[in-house]
């Protein structure tokens, strides 16, 4: 997930959302501080809620950036993005786009639960977090990452840190000068204290972690 897609709120009013929460937390965080001293803050990233962003994060899980970014592109040329279209298309339809079986699946396992009702994603962006959540991980094929992903980019939801990242942990060892990586719990714990403000610090985070290796994230691998 890369740039910033469609948005009703303007991106001034995002990126100074975004970096004033930052600026709240550097107050009492010093490696935050210290953080955006060194790097400066993230951009927001906004995708448009809906099928095409959800199909888009499960394409995401366990490949690199430029792999999801290809067969992203080819399924958007097949209407692919499209719930009913994708639920139209056949395996070899699928595998020549470069869905493996499994995402083949799980592309089609939502598209059926968008197309009967049984996931209205409309009705998501209302919702209470722990409710959109709860609706999210009921597809095969999205857990926790994809869920937190969806909730963070699409749904804007302002506290998600999405600890199953490895990238993310990854840059969290650096942000908090750490023998080890966290694991998903100690992640977890430590992300608390930046409550409710988590996705802000995800982003810087992430940030730090590109900055440092010098590639893309956000999906190389992670879970589902």
């Amino acid at each position: 997930m890369a740039a910033n897609e469609p948005s009703g709120e303007p991106a001034a009013t995002r990126q100074a959302l975004l970096e004033n929460a930052l600026a709240h937390l550097a107050e009492r965080h010093p490696e935050i501080r210290q953080t955006l001293e060194e790097i400066g803050p993230p951009e927001p990233r906004v995708l448009e809620p809906g099928f095409g962003a959800l199909i888009r994060i499960i394409i995401g899980q366990q490949v690199s950036t430029a792999s999801a970014a290809a067969i992203l592109k080819r399924l958007r040329a097949a209407g692919g993005d499209d719930p009913q279209r994708f639920a139209a298309m056949g395996d070899d339809d699928l595998a020549a786009i470069g869905l493996s079986r499994a995402k083949m699946r799980y592309g089609r396992a939502l598209a059926e639960r968008v197309l009967d009702g049984r996931l209205d994603l409309s009705a998501l962006s209302a919702a209470e977090p722990e409710l959109a959540h709860e609706a999210l991980i009921q597809v095969p094929g999205i857990g926790r990452w994809t869920a937190e992903i969806y909730r963070m980019f699409a749904l804007g939801d302002p506290n998600v840190f999405p600890s199953g990242d490895l990238a993310l942990r990854e840059g969290l060892r650096w942000l908090m000068d750490l023998a080890d990586r966290p694991t998903v719990e100690q992640t977890d714990q430590r992300a608390v204290e930046w409550a409710p403000h988590r996705s802000s610090v995800a982003l810087l985070v992430w940030r730090l972690y590109r900055n440092r290796r010098g590639i893309a994230v956000l999906g190389a691998d992670a879970k589902g």
